[in-house]
């Protein structure tokens, strides 16, 4: 075995002796650029010469060369250079480059301003992304609630998709390694106006698409035309859910105390029978949790809940505003039914921690893209899990955003399940090409990529650009506007 060992070790020397003349001709060369210098004298570094590893056991001979070494990386000497953007399917792509040739990929949250991460770029340029928590220390002061955490997130994703890259390693390596193989995705499945139909909708998310959980909008938009169904609605303009967001003291801009909308006994007979007829079509064995149910108080969502209870729903989600500790707290206190909400809260120490300290939810579900990235949300879910909190997670992005969470999800024990907001549109997949030798998603579950780095997928940008906005063919072009920083960002003196 040493003989065949010592064969093997002489041909790698010559091999390596050959590619070191052609690395040595071509630094001789004028003509090579001091970029590609600095390249091709790391690369001479980091050859490995196998004739130095004969006092090596055999099996660590074999696993040293073996192993699959990126040695078109120094991590240590990367810096980033640019971030582009490209919006395909409505969804904000970044894409942030570095010296090395290597890229990651992050996105800016569903409904969120491009621009939320284009001004963060002056303040990470040369910075080497894989420092990832000193860079996000940088610019977690420009991330707020809601959509506003949407630059400062997507940032955070491609930082990530870009140090597994430079490491050959999965993100989830890089959060501390994986509790599961397989995500378990819960289908988002809007109204369809119609009970039956939708009952039959759903059925077909179970029997045709293998969802093992479902989600259900569930609110008083369902029986708004039904007579003397709900009180005052008719002094909101969108009191049945459609509401301009312009529209400052509009239905949709006033908390959920100040519309006094009440439901009265006809009303939730109504949404009973809606939900019982969902129930009816995919049995108690599946998981249904309900959302969107319109602007009304605490005493009203009591109500509502507690009818709604007989149907074992899994979650009641955003019934009362994230901020509004006691008001959720009380309503977990009222209902069997779990209580949820977090998908527009920013960060762990200001968002989630207070609602987790009270035990005010029974379940926490943030959004990767606006709770702080791959790192917080980990965060947020582990100290969640230390107070018996489990965690789902909300997603409506495009399959970049998906996987981020997906790694996230691996890594984060009290996990429940994640949310397919695109369930039926057939080119949603499309848009990006994995890696690995996975497909990305399996009858209701995303495969955790095993075998491929980052966040495990590329653009499949044939796709990308059929699905551009309309009227214009910006993909990922230059964004020297937003290279100078014009602030001073420290917070304190």
């Amino acid at each position: 075995m040493k003989t065949i060992l010592q064969q093997i070790a002489e041909k790698e020397r010559q091999n390596e002796k050959a590619e070191r003349d052609s690395i040595n001709a071509e630094l001789s060369n004028p003509a090579t650029s001091s970029d590609r210098r600095n390249f091709l004298k790391k690369a001479v570094l980091g050859g490995i010469a196998l004739g130095g590893m004969m006092h090596l056991s055999i099996e660590d001979t074999i696993a040293q060369t073996t192993q699959k070494v990126q040695r078109s990386s120094s991590p240590s000497d990367l810096k980033i250079t640019d971030m582009r953007y490209a919006t395909v399917m409505r969804k904000h792509i970044i894409r942030i480059d570095t010296n090395q040739g290597i890229y990651g990929l992050g996105e800016v949250r569903d409904g969120a301003d491009v621009r939320y991460a284009l001004m963060l770029k002056s303040r990470i340029l040369s910075l080497n992304p894989c420092n990832v928590e000193m860079i996000f220390k940088i610019i977690r002061q420009f991330g707020y609630h809601g959509r506003q955490g949407g630059g400062v997130c997507a940032v955070e994703m491609a930082l990530w998709d870009l140090t597994g890259k430079a490491y050959n390693v999965p993100a989830w390596q890089l959060l501390g390694g994986r509790y599961r193989d397989k995500v378990r995705l819960y289908a988002d499945t809007p109204d369809a106006g119609d009970a039956v139909k939708f009952a039959e909708t759903m059925k077909k998310r179970v029997e045709d698409q293998g969802f093992t959980w479902l989600k259900m909008d569930l609110g008083i938009h369902v029986v708004a035309k039904n007579p003397d169904s709900l009180v005052n609605s008719k002094f909101w303009d969108g009191a049945a859910g459609q509401y301009d967001l312009r529209t400052y003291m509009g239905y949709g801009n006033t908390l959920h105390p100040f519309t006094q909308v009440q439901i009265t006994d006809k009303g939730l007979a109504g949404l009973a029978e809606y939900v019982e007829s969902v129930r009816n079509a995919v049995g108690y064995e599946m998981p249904l949790c309900a959302d969107h149910f319109g602007h009304f108080d605490v005493n009203n969502s009591i109500r509502f809940g507690k009818a709604m209870e007989k149907y074992r729903l899994a979650w009641l989600e955003d019934m009362v505003p994230w901020f509004d500790i006691q008001g959720n707290k009380t309503l977990s206190d009222a209902l069997e039914t779990p209580v949820l909400t977090g998908e527009d809260i920013y960060c762990l120490k200001d968002g989630f921690k207070p609602l987790i300290d009270a035990r005010a939810v029974d379940i926490i579900h943030p959004d990767l893209g606006s709770s702080g990235g791959l790192l917080e949300t980990k965060r947020i879910g582990d100290y969640a899990e230390e107070n018996g909190v489990a965690m789902a997670m909300h997603m409506a992005g495009s399959p970049v955003c998906l996987m981020a969470n997906v790694h996230c999800a691996a890594a984060t024990q009290n996990f429940l399940s994640l949310e397919h907001h695109s369930v039926d549109n057939p080119n949603w997949e499309s848009v990006v090409k994995m890696t690995g030798s996975q497909p990305m998603i399996t009858k209701g579950f995303a495969n955790v990529p095993l075998d491929s780095p980052g966040l495990g997928i590329e653009l499949n940008e044939e796709v990308c650009k059929k699905f551009l906005p309309p009227n214009t063919k910006q993909y990922f072009d230059p964004t020297p506007e937003w290279d100078q920083k014009q602030s001073h960002d420290r917070l304190w003196s």
